[in-house]
């Protein structure tokens, strides 16, 4: 059976394009190639296909305006790169899709406004909006105003959680490599392509590595995670060279292209996928190996009793990660109490709460609507 073909029939596609892709080694916007690309997306946009584009560069180009040979450290210096590089590189794109008579629009994004439910479920509606008007979102991270607590930290990791957002039948990660390699080609010229996979096989992860490019801050294990929170809602996953001439075209005809990485769990529903998609915790719960598996096993919330050490400070509602005896993460959630009362009401069962703080706001410490399993 050819897992490719169905990938044509798909209709919702997340293309995210990559920094060393887009810039031309950091002399600039490789304007030749985002041309390639905005044709190859009109024609599937004309095949009835639904576009979103998360497209990196902003920072790049900003470089190259302001003639920088080397990428800075400094957060306040990549904010005013990108401010500068986002201008030229929405100029393109707007340029390129108007020649087929196709609409943009700009989205600039932080991990607080996926992170805020009002503010997620606005943009959630705002793209929903967009797509039903043909419109072709352009997103990226907003550098400009991110700061360390709150930055995606690449835009595989936007581009994942935005598959996510929208419900993608599709995403598509094009890279300057052919896919994932067993081993890294760059070290290991004999190293075979993974052809196919699931996105959540930990074997995956070591084979991946932690290489990143100078230009851009993910490497293959940032694709390879994205690719893991992109499965959540039930999309796919394909990493495939940039390069390939009318790439996209063939992946929609089917052909065998880069690494297909498929979901291999059911969708979450999309409260649970908002909660998935936190990237920062303000505390974390050390769990007793009773309650790892009530919360694995039964379903339920998680009380004060199964917890046996908190770390952090954290408020009433704030996320916080659920950590195992042998320290691995096993679910995330919102939490009833803030650190100080977690405190000092751990280990003790529910109808000691009242006695212990003078007050019971909730009987569960987390509960199983705003918990979800990782």
């Amino acid at each position: 059976m050819n897992t490719r073909q169905p990938l044509g029939q798909t209709k919702r596609w997340v293309i995210k394009i990559g920094s060393a892709l887009l810039t031309n080694e950091g002399r600039g916007l490789d304007k030749v190639a985002i041309e390639s690309w905005v044709a190859q997306m009109a024609k599937l946009s004309q095949q009835g296909k639904e576009i979103v584009l998360v497209s990196s560069g902003a920072v790049a180009e900003g470089m190259k305006r302001l003639s920088w040979n080397k990428r800075p450290s400094e957060l306040y210096k990549l904010q005013a790169a990108a401010a500068v590089g986002q201008m030229g590189m929405v100029q393109a794109y707007e340029t390129f899709f108007q020649q087929h008579q196709l609409a943009t629009a700009q989205i600039l994004l932080t991990h607080e406004d996926l992170a805020n439910r009002q503010r997620y479920l606005n943009a959630r509606s705002t793209l929903r909006t967009l797509i039903e008007l043909k419109v072709i979102p352009v997103i990226n991270e907003n550098d400009t105003v991110a700061t360390e607590e709150i930055r995606f930290g690449d835009n595989d990791t936007l581009a994942g959680l935005i598959a996510n957002l929208i419900e993608a039948d599709l995403f598509i990660i094009l890279t300057d490599q052919q896919g994932l390699f067993e081993r890294d080609p760059r070290l290991d010229p004999q190293a075979n392509l993974v052809e196919e996979g699931y996105a959540n096989d930990p074997k995956l992860a070591a084979m991946a590595g932690d290489t990143g490019g100078a230009l851009g801050r993910g490497g293959m294990i940032t694709k390879i995670r994205a690719a893991g929170r992109a499965a959540r809602s039930g999309t796919a996953t394909l990493i495939v060279s940039g390069r390939i001439p009318e790439g996209l075209l063939k992946i929609a005809q089917g052909e065998r292209l880069g690494t297909l990485l498929l979901p291999n769990e059911h969708p979450m529903a999309a409260r649970k996928q908002w909660l998935a998609s936190h990237l920062k915790m303000r505390g974390q719960l050390q769990l007793d190996e009773g309650a790892v598996k009530v919360l694995r096993y039964s379903g339920r919330s998680l009380l004060p009793i199964g917890v046996v050490d908190v770390e952090g400070q954290f408020g009433r509602g704030e996320m916080v990660v659920c950590l195992g005896p042998d320290g691995q993460e096993i679910a995330r959630g919102l939490i009833n109490y803030n650190a100080e009362e977690t405190r000092k009401i751990l280990r003790c069962p529910t109808d000691k709460i009242q006695a212990i703080l003078g007050y019971i706001d909730e009987p569960e410490l987390i509960h199983r609507d705003n918990l979800v399993l990782i």
